[in-house]
This record gives structure tokens, sequence and C-alpha cells, in this order.
């Protein structure tokens, strides 16, 4: 058996371990890997700081770009963070084992639909160390196995992280060992693209180039996204100051993220008012922009914009900005353009909000309000696996909900089909039942 063969015998029996398990048991093992991370934090930096170092290095040689570098660098408060986002996976509600439909076929005859684990997941993701973790925590919760790759730049980190996890989970009764397991080499994973025997879920984190990578390659249903071109439209009827903060929070507050926003459209009727006094913010924050040749009449400095402008996720301080006719404009650029991302309406007429949040298609979309708020975290799922843009059984930031799939449960009396069917069929009640109060 080869080495991946092995892993992913090993994922697929720990996955079947794992469904049975109580709430009380996975919230017990990632209680156990939350405490693991904190001891453990001297460990984790100083691995951390020899991929660090490596990548300044590749950087320098341009092998490894700064946004990855960004996302690779870990600190004390990052650890810590990491920690307490496995507490609070352990304390959301258990997404397994829910009713979410009931009905009385006939007497004595019930159907349940209950959540389930979807059972072997792989997550593929580049630099972020943090992800690693996130992962973990969740498919455990969901009670999922979960097959592990980070990227090379991250590779004494991921490594050390690994350990420390499967050494929690090892010491907690009724958890396999091998309900997380880490791959390290890249042919590992060009040999688990096409293990759709064995992988039922393929989540990729990364850039552009790597998500389409994975996709191309996979037999196995892709949950995850190949780009972040995110939008903030500022309508006429915007509140400039709003405006401002919005665009400068939304593209600067974390700039090497995917929820960051890279073009900027603006009505033209507030134009002229808007754009010197964002241009002034943004630039402050060192923000080069590109513009188009009617945001370029009243920026004369800014960069002329190109076609390739418009479909670029920059993951720096570069922002895009075209002046449009008005709402319908801005809704084709982004639909043209986007990314089914996140885009964003700055606006005090409700009613063009309305038209903008259901006609841009997007994941996330959002009113008055800055689209790095597309998060799992901020969205109240605790963490999240990553974020969907597919139009699949779950979409935008992804958590637990996304990694449950559901199986149908019929409880009868010895019931037979043959009554149910042909002259004088007994007829089905097919009424809906409650759920309960805890909908189990």
């Amino acid at each position: 058996m080869s080495g991946i063969d092995s892993v992913c015998a090993r994922a697929r029996e720990a996955a079947l371990a794992l469904a049975p398990l109580s709430g009380d048991v996975r919230n017990a093992a990632l209680l156990a890997m939350a405490r693991a991370v904190e001891g453990s934090a001297a460990a984790i930096l100083s691995a951390n700081a020899g991929d660090v170092e490596a990548a300044r290095e590749q950087v320098a040689r341009g092998e490894l770009t700064l946004p990855l570098l960004k996302r690779l660098e870990l600190d004390e408060a990052k650890v810590r963070q990491m920690a307490e986002g496995v507490r609070t996976v352990a304390a959301l509600p258990d997404p397994v084992g829910r009713v979410t439909l009931s009905t009385l076929l006939d007497e004595g005859l019930r159907l349940r639909r209950v959540t389930c684990p979807i059972g072997v997941v792989a997550a593929v993701f580049e630099s972020r160390p943090d992800a690693l973790v996130q992962i973990a925590s969740l498919c455990l919760k969901s009670g999922n196995a979960a097959i592990l790759k980070g990227g090379r730049e991250a590779a004494r980190t991921n490594r050390a992280l690994a350990a420390l996890l499967t050494e929690a989970l090892a010491r907690q009764d009724g958890v396999p060992r091998a309900a997380l397991q880490l791959l390290e080499a890249r042919e590992e994973v060009e040999a688990l693209l096409s293990r759709d025997d064995a992988i039922d879920l393929i989540v990729p984190r990364g850039s552009n180039e790597f998500v389409r990578h994975i996709k191309s390659r996979s037999r196995i249903p892709v949950l995850g996204h190949a780009d972040g071109i995110c939008h903030l439209y500022v309508d006429r009827a915007a509140d400039l100051d709003m405006a401002v903060a919005l665009a400068v929070d939304a593209k600067t507050q974390y700039v090497a993220v995917c929820n960051a926003i890279e073009t900027l459209l603006v009505h033209r009727e507030i134009a002229a008012g808007f754009l010197p006094r964002a241009a002034k913010a943004l630039r402050e924050k060192g923000v080069e922009l590109r513009g188009c040749e009617r945001t370029r009449a009243v920026l004369r400095d800014a960069v002329p914009a190109t076609e390739e402008d418009w479909e670029t996720e920059y993951l720096d301080l570069v922002l895009s900005v075209r002046v449009v006719e008005g709402l319908e404009e801005a809704i084709a650029h982004i639909n043209r353009y986007g990314s089914r991302h996140t885009d964003a309406i700055v606006t005090g007429d409700a009613g063009a909000a309305r038209v903008f949040m259901e006609r841009v298609d997007a994941a996330s979309v959002m009113w008055n309000a800055s689209t790095r708020f597309a998060d799992g975290y901020r969205y109240g799922f605790g963490a999240e696996v990553g974020i969907a843009t597919d139009k699949i059984h779950a979409r935008g930031p992804v958590g637990l909900e996304g990694l449950v799939i559901y199986k149908y449960q019929i409880a009868g009396e010895g019931h037979c089909v043959a009554e149910y069917d042909g002259a004088g069929a007994r007829p089905f009640l097919h009424r809906p039942m409650p759920l309960g109060p805890d909908a189990r």
C-alpha cells in the first residue's frame, strides 16, 4: 500500500469512528486541542520563526510574494487567537444529529432527515498556518476526518501544530489519532486529487492560481473560491463621510485577504465631491489609485486603469477606481468582473440598496458595511473552513453547517411498499411532524 493509500485508508476508518461520537466527546477533544496550542506557544513561534526567515529570503529572490509572507507570520497574540478560536468552535451548537425534517408517512411509519458528517475532508492551503488549526477544529466538531496539506513556506509551523494537535487527540478516549493527518510532499497532493473513492470534499485556500489548479485537477467536489475581487459602490445617496471610512477600512484594514476591496465604483453625480476626499484618506494609508478616464479627470495623478485592472486581485495597496453612470452600471460591472465573493453598496436609499443586494451575484452583499465583515468568525460561525463562491451546498464563509450533509431515516413497524401500490393502495398521510425543542 502506497503512502497516500495508507493515509486515505486511515482517514476513512477515522471518519467512521468519529461519526457516532457524542458532541460531548468531540468537544472534550477540541478543548484538549486548545490547551495544547496555548501550552506550546513557544515551540510554535520557534518553528514559525524558521519559516519566516526562509520566506524572507524567498521574497528577496522573487520566489515568494509579500502577501504570502504576511499571512505566514505568527506572534503570541495570533497563537492565543488560535486557541480561543478552537474554544469558540467547541462552544457552538453540535451540527451533527439535528433533525431538519420529520414526516409521518403513515401510522407507525416515520421519516426524518438528520444531519451527519460528510466523511473525509482534505484541505490544501498556502502560507497561513492558523488555517490548519481552524480547519482541524471545524472538521472535528462536525465529525469529519481531516487530511491537511499546507504550503512549503509554512512547513515547520504546520509540522509543529499538527504534531501537538494529534498528540492531544490521542489522549482522548474514543477519538482516533488519524482524525487529523498532515501531508508534506507536493506529490502526495497530486495523488490525493484523484482519490474520489476515498476523499469526500476538498477545501483549497490560497491564491487564484492555486485554487484553479486544484479545481482543474480534482475529480472530488471542491469547496472554495479562486478570486477575491470585491467591490465597494458609492451611490449618489451615500453619506460621503461614511463612504470614505468604509473605503479605507475595506481596502486597508488587512490588505492581503480575499475580502478586501480591489475596485471602488463611484456614481458620477458625487464623483467630484467624493473622490478627492477618498483619495486623500487612501493615500495616507499608502494606497496607489488606478482610475478610468472619468476618475482621472478628477484625480489627475491617478495611474491610468487598464482592462486587466478590473480583473485583478491585488492583495496589495492598489485600488482600481471607476466612475459609473449609476446603480445599473455598477451592478453590471460587478457581475462582469467580480468573483462572486463579497460586494458592498454605500447609500441612504433603501430602494437602491435592495436592488443591489438582490441583483449582485455574490456570496455576501453588504449595505453600509465593510466587505471585511465577510468572515466566518464575524458572522458568528466560530471559524470558517473557507469561503465558497460556487453554487453548491455551501456558499460564502463556510463554518460548521457547510461540513455536514444529511441522511434520511425511516422507522416503521414492518411496513411493506406493496400495501401502498396498485389497486386499493393504502394512502400515505404525509403529515408534517414537530422537530422538537432542540430540533433533534
